[in-house]
């Protein structure tokens, strides 16, 4: 009995357990069957999502700066393939080591540290000093450029010789003629965007627009075969070319250098214009910087444009205007004789010629190739003040031309109803109004040009997708008739014009360029002195600006110095016609410009 008993009790004990377990595992179950659910269902769409992003990359796919060339294609600036080579100090040292610790073998922070630094320098040629590298590597940032503008085989070299050292695509601005046309085309900062000149005003289409992709990545960082998706390509920058020949502009670059030195002007600028288009063939100033090199490291270098940005007074260049609207309405003719004494009167001022004379029998022709002040005024007067203002405004003075360039100067004319008794005294003979370079040479195109003014420009075309191609040429604006430029270009002839015996000289002799006519004008203006706000009698603008061949027109010419001692070659005097001579005798041997068919006939200045 007392066998039986336990027995029937151990039976009990067995099932309460088994129940207990079966009850268990049944919980168990079903807490992970709700789990399952709650990951499968309920949570599914968040979970898929955060593993997505922890393993999901969106990589920016950058577009390529466009290229700047010039009319024959030849490229100015352009961009190509780069690598920077960048390092982590403070984790990269941490992990050298770490695995020194665990193996003795490998060198210890200090060697290593020394052979990456040594390493880079030699692999660049030394380009980059082996103790600032090091200086870089032993800092306590979290990220530093070792080097920037790597070509990708030498960075790929590296990596592969120093795997402590990663890289970046970092696309390099190029610029094959160093400082060929830097006033004009400018520089990019050291991420590629546009800084100056038309790097800057044509960023938003040299640069393009970057694109994207996404793909996912494994727990190594391999991308994950067939996991590229949301692609949107880049679109490269557009291709802007301008109307400067790169020869033409190299030739002037110099030749405008040179000038300055000889000279010892504070600078020197000049522009060539093509007659029929108005196209800038070359625009150059003295000391322009070399956009290859870094910019801090040329101080004294001149950032700017100077033909476009810095306005001047430009003297007796301006006289143009005058003699324009004296035979456009009918006030004279080239060869009649005006009795010009050596000062003139106008409302309380008094102005003079640049050399003591008595009355003189002037011709008009004379008049402007002698550049007698007092008989300009004499003329200017017989135009009359609202006339004068129309002409100066058909001749684009005081609007910019919208040439293309950044920080471009509208010079400054006074408003007609500002004029002062002493105003007309001043703006017939180029003082008391400012313009720009490239203005006062746009105003020698009118004339070159039968009468009509062509806005002048630099940028023939931007080409890329969704760009415009070719732009359209500016519309033509009526100054004179073709005669009075005609006229005109004729009469300024006598500026050119050389008389061993000094009569029938011109003011701009060493202008002429054998074989051919040559029409032009020299310019004199006193600077304003700062400290007293008044005309100075010791500080110039030279200038000069000319049309050749004269019976032809092929190129339009102007120069400024900026108060010289001597003339552009170095000879006596203050005078920018031999600069002029230099370009324009090159450009038309270049162009195999035919010879004038006859020479210039005697002009006659002043009358027996």
């Amino acid at each position: 009995m007392h066998g039986s008993s336990e027995a029937v009790r151990a039976g009990r004990q067995f099932l309460v357990r088994h129940r207990f377990a079966t009850a268990l595992i049944l919980l168990v179950v079903a807490v992970v069957a709700i789990k399952m659910v709650m990951l499968q269902i309920v949570d599914a769409p968040g979970l898929s999502a955060e593993a997505a992003s922890q393993r999901a990359v969106t990589e920016v796919l950058p577009a390529k700066r466009g290229a700047i060339e010039d009319r024959n294609g030849k490229a100015i600036a352009y961009t190509d393939d780069a690598r920077a080579l960048t390092f982590q100090p403070v984790k990269v040292r941490k992990e050298i080591e770490d695995a020194h610790k665990k193996n003795s073998a490998l060198p210890d922070l200090s060697t290593r540290i020394s052979q990456i630094a040594a390493g880079i320098s030699a692999e660049l040629g030394g380009e980059f000093e082996e103790s600032s590298l090091k200086e870089l590597l032993e800092s306590n940032e979290t990220f530093v450029y070792l080097a920037r503008a790597v070509s990708p085989e030498a960075a790929n070299k590296i990596i592969d010789e120093f795997p402590e050292v990663g890289s970046e695509r970092q696309d390099i601005r190029l610029y094959p003629g160093g400082p060929l046309a830097a006033n004009i085309v400018g520089d990019v900062d050291f991420d590629g965007n546009g800084l100056i000149g038309l790097e800057s005003s044509m960023d938003s289409v040299l640069s393009g627009t970057d694109g994207s992709r996404t793909y996912d990545r494994g727990s190594d960082g391999a991308v994950i075969p067939g996991s590229s998706r949301n692609l949107h390509p880049s679109v490269d920058g557009g291709t802007v070319e301008l109307t400067i020949d790169s020869d033409v502009q190299w030739y002037v670059q110099n030749q405008v250098q040179r000038a300055k030195e000889l000279s010892k002007a504070e600078n020197a600028s000049a522009v060539v214009l093509d007659v029929k288009t108005g196209e800038v063939l070359a625009m150059a100033n003295d000391g322009t910087f070399n956009p290859a090199k870094p910019l801090d490291e040329q101080g004294d270098a001149q950032l700017g444009d100077l033909p476009v940005t810095s306005p001047f007074e430009p003297g007796s260049v301006n006289k143009i205007i005058t003699a324009a609207a004296a035979i456009e309405y009918g006030i004279t003719t080239a060869d009649q004789v005006h009795q010009v004494p050596g000062s003139i009167d106008m409302s309380d001022v008094t102005v003079k010629d640049a050399w003591a004379h008595g009355v003189e029998p002037y011709t008009t022709t004379g008049i402007f190739g002698k550049s007698s002040n007092v008989g300009t005024l004499m003329l200017a007067d017989k135009v009359g003040e609202d006339r004068f203002a129309d002409m100066v405004k058909r001749f684009g003075l005081g609007q910019r031309a919208n040439v293309g360039l950044p920080a471009e100067s509208a010079g400054v004319v006074p408003a007609r109803s500002q004029w002062s008794g002493g105003t007309f005294a001043n703006l017939p003979i180029g003082q008391g109004l400012t313009m720009t370079l490239l203005q006062m040479t746009a105003m020698y195109q009118a004339i070159a040009n039968d009468g009509v003014r062509i806005e002048p420009r630099i940028i023939r075309s931007i080409n890329g997708e969704g760009q415009e191609g070719e732009l359209a040429p500016p519309d033509g604006v009526r100054v004179v008739s073709p005669q009075t430029a005609k006229t005109v270009r004729d009469m300024f002839r006598a500026v050119i014009q050389d008389d061993p015996m000094g009569v029938q000289m011109g003011t701009g002799a060493k202008a002429g360029v054998p074989g051919y006519q040559i029409s032009g004008k020299t310019g004199t203006a006193q600077q304003v002195d700062p400290d007293c706000g008044c005309y100075s009698q010791s500080s110039y603008n030279i200038t000069f600006a000319g049309i050749a061949p004269a019976d032809n027109p092929r190129y339009v010419i102007g120069i400024m110095l900026d108060n010289p001692s001597r003339s552009s070659d170095g000879s006596g005097g203050q005078s920018a016609a031999p600069l002029f001579q230099t370009i324009a005798s090159w450009m038309l041997q270049r162009e195999q410009v035919p010879l004038s068919a006859e020479p210039t006939p005697p002009l006659v200045l002043r009358a027996n």
